[in-house]
């Protein structure tokens, strides 16, 4: 089954960038907005097992941070991929780190860029048309991040929580 790591932000962020998935998109009915930890890969279910203890010892051992969205940025030119920019702090960053070291898949393909992607896979013409409106689009977003959640996918590519791990609290 293949499985994933991703932190959900709030309902507010969510709805913004959702404003602009539902039309520039395609994976938009398959995941709600996300900043993905660890990128899809296929596990069973004893690894699994095993991470989810993994993941509840990272939980506890990470505090509460709060992230800051301020502005529209782009993959491009390796990708047509417009996102809301995540400031890649410290605490993000350790995260990230932890999710790529011992018994966790080493699939790590490309380096961290904390983001929330808005849209992909857009024709140049269209990709630069809505890239010079959103940009000038005031974007500025605080979150309260306290936990993150892992992910499989269904059968029809759409994704679903697996287990949510809350921060600084402890797991039986």
């Amino acid at each position: 089954m293949k499985y994933g790591i991703a932190i959900f932000p709030s309902k507010s962020i969510q709805d913004e960038a959702n404003s602009y998935r539902k039309r520039y998109d395609p994976h938009y009915a398959l995941i709600p907005p996300h900043i993905t930890l660890k990128e899809a890969f296929v596990a069973d279910n004893t690894t699994i097992d095993n991470l989810v203890t993994e993941l509840k010892h990272i939980a506890n051992d990470t505090n509460p941070f709060t992230i800051n969205i301020n502005k529209v940025s782009t993959f491009a030119p390796a990708t047509n991929t417009i996102y809301f920019k995540v400031e890649p702090i410290q605490e993000l960053i350790d995260l990230y780190e932890k999710m790529h070291q011992g018994n966790f898949p080493k699939n790590q393909e490309y380096s961290f860029v904390p983001h929330i992607t808005v849209a992909q896979k857009l024709v140049h013409d269209e990709y630069s048309d809505v890239f010079g409106s959103m940009q000038m689009k005031k974007i500025q977003f605080e979150d309260e991040i306290d936990r993150f959640q892992l992910l499989y996918q269904l059968e029809n590519g759409s994704w679903t929580v697996y287990e949510t791990f809350v921060f600084g609290k402890e797991h039986v």
